[in-house]
């Protein structure tokens, strides 16, 4: 079952407080961001946010999962009526984060370049 638009729109309403909270969808489901930086996701009509040591502070007893399978990497946050909670855990998070990549993928631009040689 995908995660419904309105569903996303009032996880981003409740993470507003940390900054400007963008969504799209990604593989069917919702990638968030804030500031520019990936820190979670919305899938199934849940709310998933970056494992950091940070978060894990604030959210001591949630277990590490993996919504879409693959490695556990995400947190499942499961109460979202405290939007400063929330606007907390979301700052804390993306401040451990690493700062996005800025500019255009040379890696992925030289590769389409060696792949268009090898076609003719």
């Amino acid at each position: 079952m995908a995660s419904s638009l309105d569903y996303v729109q009032y996880v981003a309403s409740q993470l507003a407080g940390a900054g400007v909270i963008t969504y799209k969808k990604l593989f069917g489901e919702y990638g968030l961001w804030c500031g520019g930086k990936f820190f979670g996701t919305v899938e199934e009509n849940q709310f998933y946010v970056k494992i950091t040591e940070a978060g894990h502070r604030m959210l001591p007893d949630a277990k590490p999962t993996a919504p879409h399978g693959g490695r556990p990497g995400m947190y499942l946050v499961e109460d979202l009526d405290d939007a400063g909670f929330l606007t907390e855990l979301v700052i804390v998070t993306c401040e451990a984060l690493p700062e996005p990549k800025t500019g255009k993928r040379e890696g992925k631009k030289a590769l389409t370049s060696q792949v268009s040689k090898n076609k003719t």
